[in-house]
């Protein structure tokens, strides 16, 4: 089959990588690689012109690192690759044709030999009243800087008022979810703002603070043992924060938020961190999908029925084969997307070279996990560590696996000046609305006192990214 294959792609065939994350970025990296210039034409479409590091955006959103340096541009590691900065909206598999938006312009029709589905997975979220208007996710880098911002201009907003609903309301902090996500940036945020306080709020006490994280189910981080979960519990609960088990968010209309156990109080900031689904846009494809809306593969990364189509990540059910269990697929996470990409790209090469693809075997290896500048938790092949032996090994671990020398350099480069002058703790409120002063300056005819801002009314995401 795999012959055929080789003989049916003789011409200069055309793979098409639907998705600039992990997936995308590694395979596209693996194959240009591999595939010396001329064998295949490498077209990669995602929305956005760069890859976020997103392990890093915690630490982004905290001030340890520069949100610069956690995103890769595609331009520049993609340089055999043609780059569309776009959206596909859909796609045909039987004809080879994907439908592309561009930010600007007429959408058009793409035609390709060979598809790597990457396209990832999207915030998971409920019809929950006033989520959408007041609720803000934590996928982008674009929202890691819209957070940072907001935290700080809470912080300010509550030292610069005597009306204590107002103060009250301005440092209260909601996250919802308490996966690896969820608790790294609640916990990297409170470290942040509980400094801030310290060394630049003479008004203001951490004891002032409320910070609480909802978790619908009687756990959190379910990546690691449970023994290791109920110390993370009891270390946040230490420092004052506040953890909800077996709670739901029920709405959070005008900044009002009601939980399932009967609890209400007011917050400016809900964090939304529940979860992930796959893109909705393959519904809009030809390939199969199973009852989760993944993409249903093979354990060589192809998709089921498909030889010529391959899909990995968050997106791709793909068979578990380290496991007995029937019907068990990998987990979607950074660890599998990364090594499913290599392997992706290994196949391809593999198939158009006439030779059999290989199937995708990793054994999990274990979480890290940051909370907070010299704490964390860890678990690594069966080695449970706690407190800064944790949080070193997690600087370790990802800045090993960010891409591109020139990104680790960045990153170090930011550690290591960090360490040796005081965190960075202002404010950049116009970056949330940028406009404002030209817009009043315009609609009035002159300059003057401006209404003050409301950071607690987030812009779309996209103009969120656009300001990062």
């Amino acid at each position: 089959m795999a012959e055929a294959i080789a003989r049916d792609l003789s011409h200069r065939p055309v793979i098409l990588v639907v998705g600039g994350g992990y997936v995308g970025l590694y395979t596209a990296l693996r194959l240009q690689k591999k595939l010396s210039r001329g064998r295949a034409e490498i077209v990669v479409v995602d929305p956005q012109p760069h890859m976020t590091y997103q392990p890093f955006l915690p630490e982004a959103a905290a001030g340890s690192v520069e949100p610069r340096h956690v995103v890769v541009p595609l331009r520049r590691v993609l340089r055999h690759c043609r780059v569309i900065t776009g959206a596909v909206t859909g796609l045909s598999h039987a004809e080879r044709r994907a439908h592309v938006a561009p930010p600007e312009g007429t959408p058009f029709t793409l035609s390709y030999d060979i598809l790597v589905m990457a396209a990832g997975s999207v915030a998971r979220t409920l019809p929950i009243p006033g989520l959408a208007e007041h609720g803000i996710g934590f996928k982008n880098v674009g929202e890691a800087i819209y957070l940072r911002n907001h935290v700080l201009g809470r912080l300010d907003a509550a030292s610069s008022t005597d009306d204590p609903a107002v103060r009250s309301r301005a440092l209260t902090f909601t996250f919802v979810g308490g996966g690896y996500a969820g608790v790294e940036a609640f916990a990297e945020l409170e470290d942040m703002a509980r400094y801030a306080i310290e060394h630049y709020y003479p008004r203001l006490s951490p004891s002032d603070m409320r910070w609480v994280l909802v978790e619908a189910t009687g756990r959190i981080l379910p990546e690691v043992d449970l023994d290791m979960a109920a110390w993370t519990v009891r270390q946040l609960t230490a420092r004052g924060m506040d953890v909800r088990l077996n709670t739901r968010l029920e709405s959070v209309e005008d900044c009002h938020v009601r939980l399932s156990d009967g609890d209400e109080f007011d917050s400016d900031t809900l964090v939304w961190t529940a979860g992930t689904k796959p893109n909705p846009m393959l519904a809009e494809t030809d390939l199969p999908l199973d009852s989760r809306g993944r993409v249903e593969c093979e354990a060589t990364l192809q998709v089921r029925g498909l030889d010529d189509a391959w899909a990995a990540g968050d997106l791709a059910a793909v068979p578990d084969v380290t496991k007995d269990e029937p019907g068990a697929t990998t987990a979607p996470n950074a660890q599998h997307a990364v090594r499913q990409a290599r392997r992706l790209a290994d196949n391809v090469v593999a198939v158009l070279a006439g030779q059999p693809p290989v199937p995708y075997r990793h054994k999990y290896a274990g979480s890290v996990a940051s909370l907070g500048l010299h704490k964390g938790v860890a678990q690594v092949y069966g080695v449970k560590l706690k407190g800064w032996p944790a949080w070193f090994m997690h600087r370790s671990y990802h800045v090993s696996r960010v891409p591109t020398f020139n990104r680790k350099a960045r990153v170090v480069a930011d550690w290591t000046l960090a360490s040796l002058f005081r965190r960075e703790v202002v404010s950049l409120g116009q970056l949330q609305d940028p406009r404002r002063e030209f817009v009043f300056a315009a609609n009035t005819g002159r300059t003057g006192q401006l209404p003050p801002p409301r950071p607690d009314h987030p812009e779309t995401a996209d103009e969120r990214a656009q300001a990062g």
